[in-house]
């Protein structure tokens, strides 16, 4: 497809609209996944025996899973064509989904959830460097794209415990992995139909493998030893030595980066002071929502007593802030800039958080209306203005690059918040488990708050606008080297 700018620099043509379509398809299946499965805890746990920290690793093997292979991913797209590795993912991700489908206990699930996040890693980055390809050099195109396809992920993430809990009560919690395969099949068909492919790097360099295998390594000992930290302890071997392997393989990680001709993770990028401070918000803004969401799940199941299905009606709210904040996004970071979204988004969804840390057992459900608005209106202001920033500082061919980079400090930093927030919520033993998940609702409300403080600090660093692609600053021609 031509790249040349409709008549009107804000808006979509029709093809773009299609593209846009597409390539959403991937992102909307990689985050209903993300959500999806937090409605299905106590079926899981039930049917298939699961403890607390087997559902936090059924969670985290596909965050972990995806956030380790989206570099690696994202660099493949710019190399080989973002379009090929988009269309992998999907196919693997629906044959993954099968086998999540039939799995016979909780090892069986988590592997073939691993292998969804294998998927998923394959798709995120490059549907988003498809999408930038297709919007050329114009920022305000761009942030309206960004801005509709950022909102049909977040709409998935909201939607998911509410599409989760009707499919658990007309199929069983089987019914979450089967409704991935259309959709995967509708992507496939809308991608090979309407995307063109992006511009090949022409890198023949091999892949970085051993700065993937360290970042796995890290990535997978330290949430490895959050979720076994109130189980086993502090002292036992498997929880400080996965910290220790973490701190160790995460240095060597940066050591080879250094010194490496063709990394992973170039860490030029980060010179760039929007760059930085868009990824670190990223981070706080993923920490705090996926962890409180897993801890929220189960106080609407375990202390509430609510089923599959009240509990995704529950998050409701969610589905309808997510919509409207992300829609609104698109023009308000075209005509201001991603820095002020990104602030005012920040303290929308610390409002949010704030307002869960009064929950208590007997708190009415009706009570979670106002955060459960605030959070997603906030974090569907921020997320569409951190993404634009991102790609306003890199060269369009660097795009899959750069937007792996931002997704996987993102997908890192969820998982992480499902290992920490779930460890603060399982406390303890026995009759005593509402008062503990009660306990950590209010603590992950209270850190959540403070992080995203520091997320609407680290956003005042971004610059208020972005040239994008290869513009005459000559700024993002840098950062792709």
């Amino acid at each position: 497809m031509n790249s040349n700018l409709t008549s009107s620099p804000a808006a979509l043509s029709a093809r773009q609209m299609l593209i846009v379509g597409a390539t959403s398809v991937g992102f909307v299946v990689s985050q209903l996944d993300v959500s999806i499965v937090n409605v299905a805890l106590a079926s899981l746990a039930h049917d298939l025996h699961a403890s607390l920290p087997s559902l936090q690793w059924t969670v985290d093997a596909y965050a972990l899973a995806f956030a380790s292979l989206m570099l690696s991913a994202g660099a493949l797209g710019d190399r080989f064509g973002a379009r090929r590795l988009f269309v992998a993912g999907l196919a693997l991700f629906a044959l993954a989904s099968l086998g999540c489908a039939f799995a016979a206990d909780a090892p069986q699930l988590i592997a073939a959830r691993a292998l969804q996040g294998v998927g998923a890693a394959a798709m995120l980055p490059n549907s988003l460097a498809l999408l930038n390809h297709a919007c050329g050099d114009n920022r305000r195109l761009r942030a309206h794209a960004v801005g509709l396809w950022t909102a049909a992920g977040a709409v998935s993430i909201a939607a998911g415990p509410i599409v989760g809990g009707m499919l658990i009560a007309g199929f069983g919690w089987r019914g979450i992995f089967w409704v991935n395969l259309p959709i995967c099949a509708l992507g496939i068909a809308a991608t090979c139909a309407w995307v063109d492919d992006t511009p090949h790097s022409g890198d023949a360099r091999s892949i970085d493998l051993p700065g993937q295998a360290l970042a796995a390594v890290a990535l997978a000992a330290f949430v490895g030893a959050m979720i076994e930290l109130r189980p086993l302890g502090i002292a036992h071997p498997l929880v400080w030595g996965g910290i220790a392997l973490a701190l160790v393989a995460g240095g060597l990680f940066i050591v080879v980066e250094k010194k490496s001709a063709a990394p992973m993770l170039p860490l030029s990028l980060f010179a760039d002071r929007t760059f930085s401070a868009a990824v670190t918000f990223g981070v706080f803004a993923n920490l705090t929502y996926y962890g409180m969401v897993f801890v929220l799940s189960l106080y609407l199941q375990r202390v509430l007593g609510h089923t599959p299905l009240a509990t995704g009606l529950a998050f409701l709210p969610l589905t309808g802030g997510f919509l409207l904040s992300n829609l609104a996004s698109g023009p308000v970071v075209a005509r201001f800039g991603s820095r002020g979204p990104m602030i005012a988004g920040a303290l929308l969804d610390a409002a949010g958080f704030a307002a869960l840390a009064f929950v208590d057992a007997s708190t009415p459900t009706i009570a979670l209306v106002i955060p459960f608005l605030l959070i997603p209106s906030g974090m569907g202001l921020a997320v569409p203005a951190m993404t634009t920033a991102v790609l306003g500082v890199v060269a369009r061919e660097r795009a899959g690059t750069a937007s792996a980079v931002l997704n996987t400090a993102r997908q890192a930093a969820g998982a992480i918040g499902v290992a920490a927030f779930g460890a603060l919520a399982s406390h303890g033993a026995g009759g005593a488990e509402a008062a503990q998940i009660v306990a950590g609702v209010k603590w992950s409300a209270g850190i959540s708050v403070g992080l995203l403080i520091c997320g609407a600090l680290t956003a005042r660093l971004v610059a208020v606008r972005q040239t994008g692609g290869e513009g005459s600053s000559g700024r993002a021609a840098r950062l792709g080297e």
